[in-house]
């Protein structure tokens, strides 16, 4: 069950090799280290004509202020163990600044994902639980922006304030420092936007999340500033739900199509193609045609992942209710059962009721496709190895990076490299980031029990 047209390799534990949950550690710095089915050409173009409030009602926003330069990053490194390798400052503020998520492209540019809408427009239910019953009732997103207006009729303005954008950095000299920046694209400031958290750079095309549209951009003159911006899609993002459960994970996959994921603020693209509760996968042509659902019941799938064999993996995350993150292969029609209104009950409902997140339980709902591993606590970056720059001992291995509870004052706190075998997901070893520490024994138990 790959995505590759020539693959004959059914998907087992032992073929995750290769897959590098690499995390984006954003410390106000970016840091490069040598550990180094729905077919339609634009089925979303009519729900976007649906909105009310346009785009040429959105105000020019306010430029952002980056913090002056300062030592953070090179503090932030050296909270990390990095067991014998070496880590190095790419850039930092006032180069870039709130760093979301980043790509580096085949010409060694960066693309980075950069927000300054977090709690001015980004928002999340737990601090507006006067609103939860209208957002567990909308559809669409236009649901989504009249309730936003109801409670909020000063949205237009303060929703619309500040933006998010796109930077592109690039090592001109050679040094591993970046020593050009600039913004390749911003003004993603509408109000129904959510956090722009996705980047891809790709045969002279950059592609990018920001609920509610999947854009591409172009720079057709190769002065590192978009000159082009075009919706393959829109729909996505019905729900506020929580903060950072946006649209992210670019990766084009060995088929060529490009696929991403969206946590479950639910999307509403088609009248054939909607799920206002469910995080989700899909998948479509280069051009945004074609575009479908690969699978679904995901509750914050925020990156993607292909081994050698075709097969796509993510890393889920938890619920904050017992339950633990799980290490997900994504079957193309599968639901890994998870439904956002599940966070509102007190027991989070059948989620916990069933254990329906837990590797051991063989009593699972049958219709779900079951994790693979429960593992890390809020797994946030996604990359492949190909095994050309680490050490043997990460050759053929996942890591894991996981941001813990308090992810907005840890944005990273450990990454794990485990074993990849049916007998053992053991753990081999552990960077620990903002604190010097061996793991716990419920560390050591979630890394190297058996099935």
């Amino acid at each position: 069950m790959s995505f590759g047209s020539d693959s004959t390799k059914c998907c087992h534990w032992k073929s995750v090799s290769g897959i590098v949950l690499s995390g984006i550690c954003s410390v106000l710095a970016i840091t490069i280290a040598a550990i180094a089915l729905i077919p339609a050409s634009n089925p979303s173009s009519v729900h976007a004509a649906k909105l009310i409030f346009q785009e040429d009602e959105t105000p020019e926003p306010k430029e952002p202020v980056l913090a002056a330069a300062s030592g953070d990053g090179l503090t932030a490194i050296e909270a990390f163990d990095f067991k014998g390798l070496e880590c190095e400052m790419y850039a930092a503020e006032p180069d870039v600044g709130n760093i979301v998520a980043i790509h580096r492209d085949y010409k060694g540019k960066m693309f980075v994902c950069e927000t300054y809408r977090q709690g001015k427009s980004i928002e999340d239910n737990r601090n507006h639980s006067y609103w939860l019953d209208d957002d567990l009732q909308a559809q669409t997103v236009q649901d989504r922006i009249d309730y936003i207006l109801k409670h909020h009729p000063e949205a237009k303005q303060t929703y619309t304030q500040f933006d998010d954008r796109i930077r592109v950095l690039a090592d001109n000299d050679g040094d591993g420092k970046a020593d050009i920046t600039k913004v390749f694209a911003n003004r993603f400031n509408d109000l129904e936007m959510g956090t722009g958290a996705g980047v891809l750079s790709y045969r002279d095309n950059v592609y990018y999340t920001c609920i509610p549209h999947l854009f591409k951009l172009n720079d057709t003159d190769g002065d590192m500033v978009s000159d082009s911006r075009e919706k393959l899609s829109s729909g996505y993002g019905v729900r506020f739900a929580f903060r950072g459960h946006d649209s992210h994970g670019l990766i084009v996959g060995p088929d060529g199509r490009l696929y991403f994921s969206i946590g479950d603020r639910g999307y509403d693209i088609a009248p054939n193609m909607r799920d206002p509760a469910s995080g989700a996968v899909f998948r479509c042509e280069l051009d945004g045609s074609n575009l479908e659902v690969v699978a679904t019941g995901l509750r914050n799938p925020q990156e993607l992942a292909f081994d050698e064999y075709g097969n796509l993996f993510t890393g889920d995350n938890n619920s904050d209710g017992g339950d633990q993150a799980r290490w997900t292969y994504v079957v193309p029609g599968g639901d890994t059962g998870w439904r956002m209104y599940f966070q509102y009950l007190g027991d989070r409902g059948p989620w916990n009721r069933e254990l329906m997140w837990d590797d051991k339980n063989e009593d699972k709902p049958a219709y779900i496709i079951p994790c693979i591993k429960n593992i890390s606590d809020g797994p946030s970056g996604l990359e492949y190895y190909p095994g050309t720059g680490f050490d043997d001992n990460a050759e053929g291995r996942p890591s894991v990076d996981e941001r813990g509870r308090d992810w907005l004052n840890s944005p990273c706190r450990r990454i794990y490299i485990l074993q990849t075998t049916t007998e053992d997901c053991g753990e081999h070893s552990v960077f620990l980031g903002r604190e010097r520490r061996e793991p716990t024994g419920r560390e050591r138990q979630l890394l190297s029990s058996e099935r």
